[in-house]
């Protein structure tokens, strides 16, 4: 019975938000209610509900002043170099434009936290996708999928939590699976550029005009206003490529991305806040204290030292209110639907019936299992459940069957790609909300181009012998 009220109640989520009945935040509370009491456990709501709450209340917070920190270091113009190197390879050629969506995600990445990537990628990107007048659902599917290829680091999450719930060392499991995770990645590469020529014949040829239009000033985010002289676009009859727009002083200060004269720069202070961001990087891989802690002080001394005056500080935490507040009361929401799902067993009872379904047969290849399984159980579950509670569960089966915990570990990352959209995921509310993109639509776009990427990962994985 709960493991049919579980999948009715994630089926129900998914169809309310992508039919957009329901707001993401309405229905991540109001569905697990309702499904929590017709389980016969309305009586341990609350207790499920702030069980949840507990639980992500660290990740709420990592986020609130995560979102603070790189807000600051965009505004004082930290990325400023790194962004303008992309859109300089971009131009106006809508193709360029996912294609370095693509490999500015990859390369923010590298530091394994999901956040941090989405506010750098859209804060550099969002306003070439709409003065282009591109698919914003375009630029978080793609940020979406190339962030959960390279959440694979050992530092990233799945990994460590792999290692740790299989006893095994992190570069085992990491290392052999490099050339796989390249294929995806290069997968991910090679999907950015048939959208981005879908996107460039859906467009046209593209130009910039002369004025640009009130409603584009409002909708770019703080800190990455157009160029003095950026002007708005305009379209020219197709016949060329879009990557031959003009090259005049108007697309120079198209590609400036972010506005070169904002008051907010501190450019004697660049070193400095570089140091920082480094120091605090390195600090978080080397765990040498809670990521929440680290991001809290870090946001504290970002703020001292860039503004020291009381005034400027106020300025800069209320810039960035909105998107703290849009993404905190996402998490809590979340963590309502969370709370159910595990308080009431409803997540257990629907893993321990996926794998009571895998045929004997199949034991000899329960690497293959696991793999295609962590594409579904990874979205409908986060990652703490499925590898603390059903990754050594499929572990046991397959060593039963000759197969080792290295491969079982491996096949385990196959589904991330896929689990960076999940509901469940916090990060994914950061991009979606800077982005200003309804959830259910990125779900309705992501959701089969990140299977397809999963899918070749693990196919990589067996050609390569990984998996």
């Amino acid at each position: 019975m709960l493991t049919i009220l579980g999948f009715a109640m994630i089926a129900t989520f998914l169809v309310l938000i992508m039919t957009k009945k329901m707001s993401p935040i309405a229905a991540l509370v109001l569905i697990p209610a309702l499904f929590c009491v017709a389980a016969g456990k309305g009586a341990h709501l609350g207790d499920y509900v702030i069980d949840g709450v507990t639980g992500l209340a660290p990740t709420a917070a990592m986020l609130m002043f995560a979102i603070v920190y790189f807000g600051v270091m965009i505004d004082v113009g930290l990325f400023d170099p790194v962004v303008r190197g992309i859109l300089r390879f971009c131009r106006a050629d809508p193709m360029r434009v996912v294609v370095g969506t693509a490999v500015l995600a990859a390369i923010v990445s590298l530091d394994g936290d999901g956040s941090t990537t989405f506010m750098i990628t859209v804060s550099a990107m969002y306003p070439l996708y709409k003065r282009l007048g591109m698919s914003l659902v375009v630029m978080t599917g793609v940020a979406a999928m190339a962030n959960g290829v390279m959440n694979t680091v050992p530092w990233g999450g799945p990994t460590a939590r792999a290692a740790t719930a299989l006893k095994l060392d992190a570069a085992d499991i990491f290392v052999p699976m490099i050339p796989a995770l390249l294929v995806g990645l290069l997968g991910v590469l090679g999907l950015a550029y048939v959208l981005g020529l879908r996107e460039r014949r859906r467009l046209g040829a593209l130009r910039i005009a002369d004025e640009e239009p009130a409603e584009t000033k409002e909708t770019v985010l703080v800190g990455a206003g157009a160029g003095a002289g950026g002007g708005r676009l305009g379209k020219r009859p197709v016949g060329g490529g879009a990557g031959e727009a003009d090259g005049g002083d108007d697309d120079g200060d198209l590609l400036k991305g972010l506005d070169p004269d904002r008051p907010t720069l501190r450019p004697r202070l660049y070193w400095f806040n570089a140091l920082l961001t480094g120091t605090l990087i390195t600090a978080m891989i080397l765990e040498l204290l809670p990521i929440p802690v680290l991001f809290l002080l870090g946001a504290a001394l970002a703020l001292s030292v860039n503004y020291p005056r009381l005034p400027d500080q106020k300025a800069r935490i209320a810039a960035h209110a909105d998107n703290v507040l849009n993404v905190s009361g996402m998490v809590f929401a979340a963590a309502v639907f969370t709370g159910v799902l595990q308080g009431t067993g409803m997540v257990d009872s629907m893993a321990g019936r996926l794998v009571d379904t895998v045929p004997e047969g199949l034991g000899p290849h329960m690497a293959l299992v696991t793999g295609v399984l962590s594409l579904p159980l990874t979205y409908f579950m986060s990652n703490d459940g499925f590898y603390f509670g059903v990754l050594p569960v499929l572990a046991e089966a397959g060593a039963a069957h000759g197969v080792t915990p290295l491969e079982m570990a491996r096949a385990s990352l196959v589904g991330q790609p896929l689990h960076m959209s999940s509901p469940l995921v916090p990060a994914v509310y950061v991009l979606v909300g800077m982005a200003r993109v309804e959830f259910g639509d990125h779900t309705r776009f992501v959701v089969k181009w990140a299977a397809l990427t999963c899918l070749l990962i693990l196919t990589a994985g067996i050609l390569f012998g990984t998996i």
